[in-house]
């Protein structure tokens, strides 16, 4: 699944040079391990508790609108719930598209309702283009 999800955001990029943000990455490196190989991405990570040195520390509650000025997608693995409208709201800011994958069975926030639910092989998530 994850390769699959990994897949559709190359999709997306198509060849493109672009700014990528993974928000809340906690202690999962499985999409961003696949992205970082590809020379054309570059790839920030952020959370509130960074676990290695390559994760910035940003509060999504309170973010530093610097880092993700030049980003054009961002996206979340299964973020909280309550996290979900802060990174929304962000998105939007910036005027980047947006990727969310919820945790398994979990509907977004109902103030998310804008997002689109994809299925692309075996991955879903949900994806919305600010730009």
């Amino acid at each position: 699944m994850w390769n699959d999800f990994g897949e559709y955001i190359l999709k997306l990029i198509d060849g493109e040079k672009l700014n990528v943000a993974e928000l809340a990455i906690g202690h999962f490196y499985n999409l961003s391990n696949i992205i970082e190989k590809y020379d054309n991405i570059k790839l920030i990570k952020t959370d509130i508790k960074p676990t290695r040195d390559d994760i910035i520390k940003d509060d999504l509650k309170d973010p530093d609108y610097e880092l993700y000025k030049d980003i054009d997608l961002m996206y979340s693995i299964r973020p909280p719930n309550e996290l979900q409208p802060y990174i929304f709201n962000l998105a939007k800011e910036v005027k980047c598209q947006l990727i969310i994958k919820p945790l398994t069975g979990e509907n977004l926030s109902g103030k998310l309702s804008l997002m689109k639910l994809k299925n692309y092989k075996k991955a879903s998530f949900y994806y919305y283009d600010f730009r």
